[in-house]
């Protein structure tokens, strides 16, 4: 199974971020997000088993991620649940561009070669500015907004950047 935890995130994190980006734009339907949120919620309890016991060190960071990410998405289940309007669908979004984002933060400062601290910082930096950017478009009070189209951008940028690193880091590719 490590290969397939160890690869995996590097193509489902920017397929996640492609179709909450598809959503805000009118693409994706709101049952196609609502399965997406359900399969994300398998996977990711499938992958917080998997990796119980190897995530050690910085790693245990990200294990925290999966598991406060995996409650996030069983907050947007439950909101679409709820109907559409619902808080905590927000809270699902807000916590899938913070958690990752704020994680990249230690993940960066963790690593002596500039390379790679650079490009975990700069992934912090994409996902934590797209958030704001996102609640800037979202206070507007208009829905879908360019800048909230634009902070998730660039938080799918940064996060997408963060993953493919790790994973080639996982991999020694």
């Amino acid at each position: 199974m490590g290969d397939l935890t160890d690869r995996a995130p590097g193509g489902l994190v920017p397929a996640a971020w492609l179709v909450t980006i598809g959503a805000h734009a009118g693409a994706v339907s709101t049952q196609a997000l609502f399965v997406a949120l359900v399969v994300m919620a398998v996977l990711l309890a499938a992958f917080f088993l998997a990796s119980l016991g190897e995530m050690t060190g910085l790693l245990r960071v990200w294990q925290y991620v999966i598991a406060a990410g995996l409650a996030v998405t069983l907050a947007g289940v439950a909101g679409f649940a709820l109907g559409e309007l619902t808080p905590l669908l927000a809270a699902s979004l807000y916590g899938w561009m913070l958690l990752p984002g704020l994680a990249y933060v230690p993940t960066g400062t963790a690593h002596a070669e500039a390379a790679l601290r650079n490009v975990y910082l700069g992934a912090a930096t994409l996902s934590l500015f797209g958030a704001g950017l996102y609640a800037l478009g979202h206070l507007a009070g208009v829905s879908p907004t360019a800048s909230m189209v634009g902070g998730l951008v660039l938080v799918g940028v940064g996060q997408t950047a963060g993953i493919v690193t790790a994973v080639r880091q996982n991999t020694g590719e």
